[in-house]
């Protein structure tokens, strides 16, 4: 069975789902039924979901990325180019620790809400432009008009919700629907 054929993707998924594989083994359990198993479970919703792709350009729905490190598991694992929608109530993060890799996989960055001048400040010297906007729908349409054929839509927040949704699911749902009415 390949990597590509497991149904949860990324390596912090992969790695335990290898695991899970080879302690079946061990048990005697027939191949058959491992496959069926790893390829048959589901992404949890708003974690490295798949949304779309429009024109050639994926929609990944990473909502429940509320932490900073969870946010650098997504960039770590994306292929493609990125157009990262971040942004939310600030926790004291410190964003020079994403910057490397930021620097790498990230084309352009989507500043969502008003609590997100840290973000700002942190690249602001950096060759990545970052546009700011108000809303879910704003992020998306920018991120549309922007992208290319090749590229990748990540909202991964790096930051909880609060004040601008409920919480992670609905600013997920909002994310999604921005998509869709593209």
């Amino acid at each position: 069975m390949t990597l590509e054929a497991l149904a949860l993707q990324g390596r912090p998924k992969t790695y335990p789902t290898l695991a899970a594989s080879v302690t079946t083994r061990i048990s005697e359990l027939r191949k058959e039924l491992i496959r069926e198993s790893l390829s048959g479970s589901r992404q949890p919703s708003h974690r490295m979901e798949y949304v779309a792709n429009i024109h050639g350009i994926e929609f990944i729905n990473d909502s429940g990325a509320c932490t900073l490190n969870s946010t650098w598991y997504a960039l770590e694992n994306m292929s493609r180019p990125v157009i990262w929608i971040t942004g939310g109530a600030d926790r004291g993060n410190d964003y020079f620790m994403v910057r490397e890799l930021v620097e790498q996989k990230v084309k352009v960055i989507i500043l969502l809400g008003d609590d997100s001048q840290k973000i700002l400040e942190s690249f602001r010297d950096s060759e990545i432009p970052v546009i700011r906007v108000r809303t879910m729908a704003e992020a998306v349409e920018t991120g549309y008009y922007i992208g290319k054929t090749g590229d990748t839509v990540l909202l991964s927040p790096a930051c909880p919700s609060f004040g601008m949704f409920e919480n992670f699911e609905e600013r997920g749902i909002a994310f999604q629907k921005a998509v869709k009415s593209l």
